[in-house]
């Protein structure tokens, strides 16, 4: 009988790694060390390691599939979103993977790394985190990647986003109520969600701005970061509205619908009338707003639309077309939790 092959997890095991570490390393990743490559590359020669010759065949064809990575299968908004992914993919004859990052970013550079090993023809990121170092590291994979909701420097090769107008959206909330005759209007925002935050952030205080009104660092308070549960925005939002209450506020543009459930779950606590005595605006238009009560004013994002976009920028980037990031309009939906002062 022949000597077996060596393999990769014999590699790891005499370098004293894991089999990831050797994997990435031996793909030249970024997110090893140069000494560590060095190191693992140079033990592979000499343990007399080779690739799979069927696998390295392979390389280059289309394997028709695409990997997805999202936050959380709790989270409201990503339903609609995968939706639209999987009408496109599915009309294509393309498969989809869902994996889920539990918003940490390092543990969703580990899933696009998996799905780079499994041939994926590309990715898809609906997460919150991709930012900064971690887009350049992204790109650096050289996987052709669409990110949803967050938006990718111009002329990142091969990194492209679909994205919907938070700026726009936020300004739409504020108009509403200034309109309403509010004047101390409070924000409510997160901090995991850095790239939306900050554009509605900055959307808010512009509008109040141009309305001559100084946003108060008093009215703005901020969920602090974890894991993401769906629940924990709405707890937290309760445990924050007593202290934008206190500062006088008599409106609260909330991040997201889940947000503004608990902000309502805690006028319902303190005995507060809505909108007669606090108005509040929610984002994103989820299912879950329709059905509260009071309905829930709050700003429509595309979600399918979203979906469906990136599924087919993904297409069209494969197929070597001209691709652009793209932004999307978003509008305002009045329902019965705003009023006038």
């Amino acid at each position: 009988m022949g000597r077996r092959a060596v393999s990769i997890q014999d590699i790891a095991a005499s370098a004293g790694v894991s089999h990831s570490t050797v994997s990435r390393a031996l793909h030249n990743s970024s997110l090893i060390s140069p000494e560590m490559r060095q190191r693992i590359q140079q033990l592979a020669q000499e343990m007399g390691y080779s690739p799979n010759a069927v696998a390295q065949s392979l390389k280059g064809q289309r394997t028709n599939t695409v990997g997805l990575v999202i936050t959380s299968i709790a989270d409201p908004f990503v339903g609609r979103v995968v939706r639209g992914i999987e009408d496109v993919a599915q009309a294509a004859r393309v498969s989809v993977f869902l994996s889920v990052s539990h918003n940490d970013p390092e543990r969703e550079l580990e899933v696009i790394e998996t799905f780079q090993r499994r041939r994926v023809d590309g990715v898809i990121s609906a997460t919150a985190q991709m930012r900064g170092s971690y887009t350049q590291r992204l790109a650096q994979l050289n996987m052709p990647t669409i990110l949803i909701n967050q938006q990718a420097d111009p002329g990142t090769d091969r990194l492209y986003s679909v994205d919907a107008d938070d700026y726009a959206g936020a300004r739409q909330a504020v108009e509403h109520l200034l309109a309403l005759g509010h004047r101390r209007i409070g924000y409510l925002g997160v901090d995991n969600r850095y790239q939306s935050n900050a554009r509605r952030l900055r959307g808010y205080r512009d509008t109040l701005a141009a309305a001559g009104i100084t946003a108060e660092e008093e009215w703005r308070r901020t969920i602090p970061s974890h894991r993401f549960h769906t629940e924990h925005d709405v707890v937290e939002a309760q445990s924050l509205l007593p202290e934008l209450l206190t500062a006088g506020v008599t409106a609260v543009f909330c991040y997201n619908d889940l947000v503004a459930v608990g902000v309502l779950m805690a006028c319902r606590d303190l005995g507060l009338r809505v909108p007669d005595q606090l108005s509040i605006v929610g984002y994103d238009d989820v299912d879950l707003a329709r059905y509260v009560t009071p309905p829930l004013t709050t700003v429509h994002q595309p979600k399918l639309r979203l979906g469906e976009l990136a599924m087919q920028m993904l297409l069209d980037t494969l197929e070597g077309r001209p691709v652009a990031n793209q932004l999307l309009p978003v509008n305002l939906i009045i329902r019965a939790t705003t009023g006038p002062i």
